[in-house]
């Protein structure tokens, strides 16, 4: 007996159900009978839910099933169908194309949420709160920045760039920056531990000091915070 080839059987059509259920297919739409037609249906649906698991793992959904009996069959399936039978246009039918959202990222290296953050501190008008809201905008960018560059981004660039991208609006002096510390990154990387021995009193000393860093004022510097978060 000359063995089958899968290069000349017919091309499966749905995968995932395999070559099978095809055939079982291709029987029930030769039978003669339009209600033992019916029947068989019925009880491949069954069959099918329980030889493909994923049908399980994707929900109860009787509708998907009898369509991919009429793909199938290739739309050649007299039988009363509990569904509306599906039309080949719709099924096959492509998706309308998504457009992409294009929007100009002048400084990629923060993100375009800074430029949002920027436009929010403009509408602040007590002169504290902008000022708040500098030190928060340079804090956020020195660490965006060092999360993906291994160099540290100097103050008086980033300084520069809010009052770019503020159009001049928000104002600091580098002085009062690097006098303060104000632009140190929202959180320090963790050090590597040092041996045990006559390096702990260094290491104390490196971990207890802050250096002249002054923090922001809890009682109106979140006011710009909340407003980013809501």
């Amino acid at each position: 007996m000359i063995g089958e080839y899968n290069t000349d059987r017919p091309h499966i059509i749905l995968k995932e159900y395999g070559r099978n259920v095809q055939k079982l297919i291709e029987y029930i739409r030769n039978v003669p009978s339009k209600e033992k037609r019916t029947e068989l249906s019925y009880t491949l649906i069954e069959l099918i839910k329980q030889l493909t698991p994923t049908i399980k793992e994707q929900g109860d959904d009787p509708q998907r099933l009898w369509d991919d009996l009429y793909i199938i069959a290739d739309f050649n399936l007299d039988v009363n169908n509990p569904f509306p039978v599906p039309e080949r246009d719709i099924l096959f039918k492509k998706p309308d194309r998504m457009e992409y959202p294009q929007s100009d990222v002048r400084f990629k290296h923060y993100g375009k949420n800074i430029e949002k953050l920027v436009k929010e501190a403009l509408k602040l008008e007590d002169p504290q709160e902008r000022q708040e809201a500098i030190i928060y905008l340079g804090k956020l960018m020195k660490t965006f920045y060092g999360n993906w560059n291994k160099e540290t981004l100097d103050d008086s660039v980033i300084l520069k760039d809010i009052q770019l991208m503020s159009g001049g609006a928000l104002k600091m002096t580098i002085d009062k920056v690097r006098e303060d510390n104000l632009f140190e990154k929202l959180y320090k990387e963790r050090k590597k531990a040092r041996p045990q021995g006559n390096g702990d009193n260094h290491q104390r000393r490196q971990q207890g000091g802050g250096g002249g860093h002054r923090p922001f004022n809890k009682n109106k510097g979140n006011n710009f915070r909340r407003r980013r978060d809501g």
